[in-house]
């Protein structure tokens, strides 16, 4: 036998190579491999499937294993609730689905920004844009407390922000001595409602970096600015002008007042003087009424004589009783009816009727003065 057969066959008795495995031989090789595995039979391929199952549960197993940072919490939970809380270090639990680790970072502090458009009290539209830096303090609040602490913490900073501006002006937005105490207390009042929703969140500052008017509203702001000031001036002048008339009036009645008090201090006083007078006068009757009575006649005669444009004229009785004495009577009558006749020098006599050069009447008085007394 010879080892080259006629034609170049193989001398095994080999098929001649034609190519290699075409691409439907190597799909089918692979398909019988896989039922060989899904289908074991026999000892071989049983083993061969245990041993995956093996691996594949040391693997789900070596899942469990977790670390704990030192600034976070690890919070174990089984089959979705609270098992408990672990701190820094290594630790293993039962893998998923039984039990799951969820790790919160209490000591990091982060930022927010929030861009809430506020109108203030005086009217104007803003645009603020505050920051906000805050920490996770309590993690189970934070995983418990709310569905989504996040956005409850947006919702109650543009809330409070809101709130506090809303209820001052724009200066006090603007000035900035005031935007620290703006931003004290949209801290405090942002705590303090996070508390009360349980959110487990501890606001570290709240800071107002810029203040915006929008552009579609600048117009119309400075006409309700310009109208506002316009009210303020109307009101100071009305304000001013109310006070100086309530002055006025108040001197006025003070005025009157003081006349009237010193009305009644005088009528008071002529009051009591009168019944002083009087008062004397009837103990001087008391004592002597003959003379009190004389004096009370002469004194009103000469009240009322003073005022008259009449003079009167008692002859003297006794032998020189026809005769007459000149009298300068407009002198007599220009003084303010003073009595000047007892001052007058004795004359020669004259005819009366002739010497008058005026229309002042003379009288002769006869008889007794005593008729006058009763």
């Amino acid at each position: 036998m010879s080892w080259n057969p006629p034609g170049g066959g193989d001398p095994w008795g080999r098929r001649p190579d034609r190519g290699g495995n075409t691409l439907d031989e190597k799909v089918k090789h692979w398909q019988r491999k896989l039922e060989t595995l899904l289908h074991p039979a026999s000892e071989s391929t049983s083993s061969l499937a245990g041993t995956v199952v093996l691996v594949a549960f040391a693997l789900w197993l070596g899942s469990g294993f977790f670390q704990v940072g030192a600034a976070e919490r690890g919070v174990l939970m089984r089959f979705g609730r609270l098992a408990e809380v672990r701190g820094e270090g290594w630790g293993w639990h039962f893998p998923w689905p039984v039990e799951t680790v969820k790790k919160v970072n209490v000591m990091q502090v982060a930022s927010k920004e929030y861009t809430p458009t506020v109108l203030t009290s005086d009217g104007d539209l803003l645009d603020l844009r505050v920051d906000v830096q805050y920490r996770l303090a309590d993690p189970l609040k934070v995983l418990f407390g709310v569905r989504d602490p996040e956005e409850t913490l947006r919702e109650v900073s543009e809330s409070a922000v809101r709130q506090l501006v809303g209820r001052g002006r724009l200066d006090d937005v603007l000035t900035g001595a005031a935007r620290p105490q703006l931003t004290s207390r949209a801290k405090a009042l942002i705590q303090r409602r996070l508390d009360e929703y349980g959110a487990g969140i501890e606001v570290a500052s709240v800071n107002l970096t810029d203040v915006e008017v929008p552009e579609a509203v600048v117009s119309a702001q400075r006409d309700a600015s310009k109208a506002i000031a316009d009210r303020e001036r109307a009101v100071t002048d009305a304000q001013a002008y109310a006070s100086s008339v309530v002055l006025g009036a108040r001197g006025e009645a003070e005025k009157i007042r003081q006349d009237a008090a010193g009305y009644k201090a005088r009528v008071v006083a002529l009051a009591q003087g009168n019944a002083a007078l009087f008062t004397r006068v009837a103990a001087a009757y008391a004592r002597a009424p003959e003379v009190t009575r004389e004096r009370i006649y002469l004194e009103t005669m000469e009240a009322i004589l003073g005022r008259a444009n009449k003079v009167v004229v008692e002859p003297k009785s006794g032998a020189g009783g026809g005769s007459l004495i000149y009298l300068p009577l407009d002198k007599l009558i220009g003084h303010d009816g003073s009595d000047a006749a007892s001052e007058a020098e004795p004359q020669p006599p004259s005819p009366p009727a002739s010497s008058s050069t005026n229309d002042t009447e003379t009288v002769t008085v006869e008889g007794d003065r005593s008729r006058g007394q009763r």
